[in-house]
């Protein structure tokens, strides 16, 4: 019998790659969906003694999303002692002023990535736990930008005040029946995002130098740290107390 079943998106890279390790305990079953796969994580889940499962899929694809939640959710044991569900997977992308926002397909992969996605897995993570008398949590990785306007944000900003609203919702449908979710904030890693904002144009993102200057004065996170306290908040006896929060508060 596995403790923890845990189900964790955007595995490959940067805090969600910090996260998958940070899950390799002992008595875990680890599943991942990403775009891609990873042969380390594959090696020390072997090591750890951790049943791993990666799913390759571009979550962005709406489709692909609700096949894959159907899929993973439908073979999910049910004698864990706590279930876990970590949404992370997102993009910031497309980066523009509001009026240069007319590439419908960009705006939608957006939506379906940091929004759609996250509906449709937690759908079926909450029907596949119903009726189980285990921890069941719910962390879905949001952003200051949900709470605070960003010029050149519009669509990740709207994204991420989507998410926490969908947060509070959750919660209140379903904490009655045990489960804890929190829309949470990681602060500023230093991620591939990270890298994708730096390179937006100064036309299109005018806090640019902003974020430049985070990145030249060591100033941003390291994916491992915030993935520690991500896991650590999970562990903490009033997890779920706070539904919109922010990482750094546990510092």
């Amino acid at each position: 019998m596995s403790q923890t079943i845990a189900i964790l998106t955007g595995a490959s890279r940067g805090l969600g790659a910090a996260l998958a390790r940070g899950l390799l305990s002992p008595g875990t079953h680890l599943v991942t969906l990403a775009r891609h796969t990873d042969d380390d994580l594959t090696a020390l889940a072997s090591a750890h003694d951790v049943k791993l499962e990666q799913v390759a899929v571009d979550l962005a694809d709406a489709q692909a999303a609700a096949r894959v939640a159907e899929r993973v959710f439908a073979t999910l044991p049910r004698n864990a002692t706590r279930y876990l569900l970590i949404n992370n997977a997102g993009t910031v992308n497309p980066v523009a002023n509001a009026a240069a926002l007319n590439d419908p397909a960009a705006i939608g992969a957006a939506f379906n990535l940091n929004v759609t996605a996250v509906m449709l897995l937690t759908a079926r993570f909450l029907a596949a736990t119903q009726g189980l008398t285990a921890k069941r949590q719910i962390v879905n990785i949001s952003s200051g930008a949900g709470r605070n306007p960003t010029a050149g944000w519009a669509v990740y900003c709207a994204t991420k005040a989507a998410l926490d609203m969908y947060t509070r919702v959750v919660n209140t449908e379903y904490r009655e029946h045990g489960v804890q979710a929190v829309s949470l904030a990681p602060g500023v890693v230093d991620t591939g995002m990270q890298e994708t904002i730096r390179s937006s144009s100064l036309e299109s993102f005018p806090a640019l130098a902003r974020f430049q200057d985070l990145k030249a004065s060591g100033k941003l996170s390291s994916p491992d740290a915030v993935a520690q306290r991500i896991l650590a908040l999970t562990e903490r006896d009033d997890f779920g107390q706070t539904e919109i929060d922010d990482i750094r508060h546990y510092a």
